[in-house]
């Protein structure tokens, strides 16, 4: 029967027959990608934050130097392994190697949430360290300068400065997961891809389901890329700002206690 159609009204036909499953498999992908990204955001800023903790041979002690020089091995490990390795041997290593090496076993949602969380802090951890890096020293230098502590000062003042700066590369990361989670079908979780594979698997239309998936990725991709340029404008504010005389000011709130 759909051998006889032409190509449109293949499409229609997947489309009436298995809409629902697309759809799905596609709320599954941004679930997916949205959750892991919001997690490895956190690990990567938590990574970045450390890897940029100063370290002054005069004043720090030896095992604090010792230690801090431990860690930072340890994380550059981690994140030039999740950075230089393919997410789907990550996740057939994660979901089928634990449990048959260290006897841990993961379910497929645990696996999918954990290698894509764990790929992106890799990837954000660099972007951090680079947006710390990029705030102006005299920045940190002014806020020790009033009194704040190295930790008071990257969360009031460096860290926010950073986010604003490394806010593209996190929108960036999040359309990127949001496709390279196809490559969790390799673990069986029913994503937009692995529909895909299944409904072509099915009926042969290999390029009709093709041809659905990518509009729907690109709309996906397309509509998350507007929200976030949004969000990036709103945290910029307006352009021009009006000067505010503070002479002005001091009047008026004079006038306002003589009043009260």
């Amino acid at each position: 029967m759909i051998s006889n159609m032409n190509f449109l009204e293949r499409i229609v036909y997947i489309l009436q027959k298995y809409g629902t499953s697309y759809l799905k498999g596609a709320g599954t992908t941004l679930v997916i990608a949205l959750v892991s990204t919001f997690i490895g955001c956190i690990i990567g800023f938590l990574v970045g934050i450390v890897q940029t903790i100063p370290v002054d041979k005069k004043k720090d002690s030896l095992p604090k130097r010792i230690f801090l020089a431990v860690v930072n091995a340890l994380l550059r490990i981690y994140v030039e392994v999740f950075r230089g390795t393919p997410m789907i041997v990550q996740a057939v290593f994660i979901y089928y190697g634990m449990s048959q090496v260290f006897n841990i076993q993961l379910g497929m949602w645990q696996s999918a949430f954990l290698v894509v969380s764990i790929n992106t802090g890799a990837y954000m951890a660099e972007s951090v360290r680079g947006g710390i890096i990029s705030v102006d020293p005299g920045q940190m230098e002014g806020a020790k300068a009033i009194g704040m502590t190295h930790v008071q000062a990257m969360i009031n003042v460096i860290l926010p400065q950073a986010f604003r700066n490394i806010l593209p590369q996190i929108g960036n990361n999040l359309i990127i997961n949001i496709k390279d989670t196809s490559v969790l079908s390799v673990i069986s979780i029913v994503d937009l891809f692995f529909v895909h594979k299944s409904v072509s698997g099915a009926l042969y239309t290999y390029f009709e389901s093709a041809t659905i998936v990518m509009v729907i990725y690109l709309t996906m991709t397309l509509i998350t890329s507007r929200l976030l340029r949004l969000w990036e404008n709103r945290m910029d504010g307006d352009e021009n700002y009006e000067l505010v005389d503070v002479m002005d000011i001091g009047s008026q709130l004079g006038k306002k206690r003589a009043r009260g």
